[in-house]
């Protein structure tokens, strides 16, 4: 590709998360020359995995699902370096501390059913409405992510599912995801669940207006298969790497940027703290856009003073969720349930949820978690050694700003002991060694300010309107320089479909 003037490279991508990996694959692969540059050692961001007391763990909880609803793994032939998937099922099993009954949810309707039937007979009925309203939304919401935002990716993907879902997505975005489950069902130990992974991932009560949209994790399991890489999370940023250095494209680690220079109303290089300016036409930043913004931005031109003071006028979030690995000699299990390949969601009521995100501001958490539990080497054996398995246990809500500091284990041990409540009776006499990443750690070791991964919420209507086009268009008012990430539409989760959006719209926008 010709370039139209002398740069160090056509492209440089700052952060190799997953969406940097994947913009930089796209980029190469169109025959820009692209360097990629990460601060840490190691690609992957919180999508990677890690060794711990012998074992490979993953960052965080990563049950790999809208990833498998976009083309990426086909377009970037992630297969021929490494990657494929192990389909699991049932694709979750809920359950409430209140109820204590457990109930599978299959990426099959019809099985689904059958399970609830025999826990939650009075729910069978409106699970089936559930379906037949939200599985079309899901559908139209994976679609619409793949073709991009804007009118006329949503448009092409309403037309394609024949106009189904789109008149729901009006109504249920204003609502909250606790109302949405409500017309469905009046039974909160089948809510409960989905509200964990709803709103409540996403650091909201379920009683959030607005949240609407987060009522869809029940259908998406029905969209697509929930699916875990060979070899962990940590194998798909491997074959996104491997693909774009097969595309000729550079990889600097361990090296962190502190400017990103303008000269007129063009982005032109990249600084970093050994002192090197590396210049490009295009700067993509896969990080927190606030520090894109506001840290690192030098001499940006008058057009972007509103977008400039904007970002410097947003309030930070803050991290709510924490993460135990634990290495154990027996498989983690419920007591009185023999699934045990797939992630189990523990709710506490509606109500100690919505209580749980004000206690969240005040510092404190929950008597009773919300927790996400499975053991990745069931179906995975080789993450550790015979006769080992991981265990992981994800929690919420988990403020950065907890009030007792997370120096001490005491906290995330109570979360363990509420796990072995519902265990195998022997469960924590089974474990050999375990960790937690909180908040404050996911601040210092992968720079996510005040442990919290920006992701983008506004959610479907807001990327047809254009709203804050930086995050919904992908470019700024400097010209070459973009956004992708969490922050991007759409983000949340290992999806990969923010990266693969930004690198069309550079890709266009060039030619």
């Amino acid at each position: 590709m010709t370039r139209t003037r002398a740069t160090d490279y056509d492209a440089i991508v700052i952060g190799a998360g997953h969406n940097g990996l994947v913009t930089a694959a796209y980029l190469a692969r169109h025959g820009l020359s692209t360097m990629l540059i990460e601060a840490r050692d190691e690609v992957g961001g919180t999508a990677a995995s890690e060794m711990f007391a012998g074992a490979s763990v993953n960052i965080c909880n990563c049950d790999h699902l809208a990833f498998r609803t976009t083309p990426i793994a086909e377009e970037l032939d992630l297969g021929a370096h490494g990657l494929s998937y192990i389909d699991i099922e049932p694709a979750q099993v809920n359950m409430d501390w209140t109820s204590g009954r457990a109930w599978e949810l299959w990426h099959d309707l019809d099985r689904t059913l059958e399970s609830l039937a025999r826990t939650h007979p009075g729910s069978v009925d409106g699970y089936r409405r559930y379906a037949r309203t939200m599985v079309p939304v899901a559908r139209l919401v994976a679609d619409a992510a793949s073709r991009g935002p804007g009118r006329a990716g949503l448009a092409g993907a309403v037309a394609r599912r024949g106009g189904r879902g789109m008149a729901t997505i009006a109504r249920i975005s204003r609502m909250s995801a606790l109302d949405v489950m409500r017309q469905f069902f009046d039974d909160e130990s089948v809510i409960g669940p989905a509200m964990v992974e709803g709103p409540v991932v996403w650091g909201l009560s379920p009683q959030a207006p607005g949240t609407g949209m987060a009522a869809l994790p029940f259908a998406l399991r029905h969209v697509q298969q929930v699916g875990r890489p060979v070899g962990g999370s940590g194998a798909l940023p491997r074959a996104l790497l491997g693909s774009f250095l097969g595309a000729g494209g550079m990889l600097r680690t361990s090296t962190k940027v502190v400017g990103i220079v303008c000269q007129g109303s063009q982005v032109t290089a990249v600084q970093t703290q050994d002192g090197a300016t590396v210049t490009a036409r295009i700067v993509v930043s896969a990080c927190d856009p606030r520090r894109t913004m506001v840290t690192w931005l030098k001499n940006p031109p008058a057009r972007a003073a509103n977008l400039v003071r904007r970002w410097e006028q947003s309030q930070p979030g803050e991290g709510y969720e924490s993460k135990i690995d634990a290495v154990v000699t027996s498989v983690p299990r419920l007591a009185d349930h023999d699934v045990v390949a797939s992630t189990i969601v523990i709710s506490p009521s509606v109500a100690e949820m919505h209580r749980g995100a004000q206690l969240m501001q005040e510092g404190r958490t929950m008597p009773r978690m919300a927790l996400l539990a499975n053991s990745p080497t069931v179906a995975d054996p080789s993450l550790a050694p015979d006769g080992r398995h991981v265990f992981s246990l994800e929690a919420l809500f988990t403020p950065y700003s907890f009030t007792d500091g997370w120096r001490s284990r005491a906290e995330p041990e109570r979360w363990l002991r509420q796990w072995a409540q519902v265990a195998n009776d022997d469960f924590m006499d089974s474990i050999i060694d375990w960790r937690v990443v909180t908040p404050e750690e996911y601040e210092t070791r992968f720079h996510l300010p005040r442990g919290h991964a920006t992701s983008f919420a506004g959610g479907p209507l807001s990327a047809f309107l254009g709203t804050d086009p930086e995050l919904t268009r992908y470019h700024t008012p400097i010209k070459g320089l973009y956004l992708t990430g969490a922050a991007t539409f759409p983000g949340a989760g290992v999806w990969g479909a923010s990266g693969r959006n930004a690198a069309r719209a550079i890709i266009r926008e060039m030619t």
